[in-house]
Parts: structure tokens; sequence; C-alpha cells
């Protein structure tokens, strides 16, 4: 892998090659609000703290429909 072919993940700052970089962006209402390029050991972290993060926001979200009566289901639009 040649130095052109490289560039540093933005969490670890290791070099990484482009085919297997992957980019994470966030967008609201069609807005990039962030981008990040990771190397595929960041990616994987980055994917499991999402899932935790999301896990724990829908049994707190579930808790509090529970408690107001609703059936707790919620509408996630993932674009």
């Amino acid at each position: 892998m040649s130095d052109a072919d490289a560039e540093p993940c933005d969490w670890c700052g290791d070099a990484v090659a482009n085919p297997l970089s992957r980019t994470v962006r966030v967008s609201v209402d069609r807005s990039q609000i962030d981008s990040q390029r990771l190397c595929p050991e960041c990616f994987a972290e980055w994917v499991d703290r999402y899932e935790t993060e999301m896990r724990a926001d829908t049994r707190h979200d579930d808790a509090a429909a529970a408690a107001d009566g609703e059936d707790g289901g919620t509408d996630i639009i993932v674009d």
C-alpha cells in the first residue's frame, strides 16, 4: 500500500487504505452535520456503540410509554 492510497482514521489516526475505510455521515433533514472516515476496527466500535445507545434509548422509551399506558412502539426512520 502506498502512502498515496492511505489516509488517517479520524478516530485512531492510523493510516487506512481507501478500499478498507468506512465513512459515517450524520445528516438531519438531508443536511450533513458530520462525516468521519474510519478504519475497519473503529467502524466496528462505532456500530457497537450506536447499537448499545439505541437499545438503551428504546428501553427507556418503552418504560416511559408503559407508564403512560401506551404500547411502547416507536417509529425510527433510517434514510
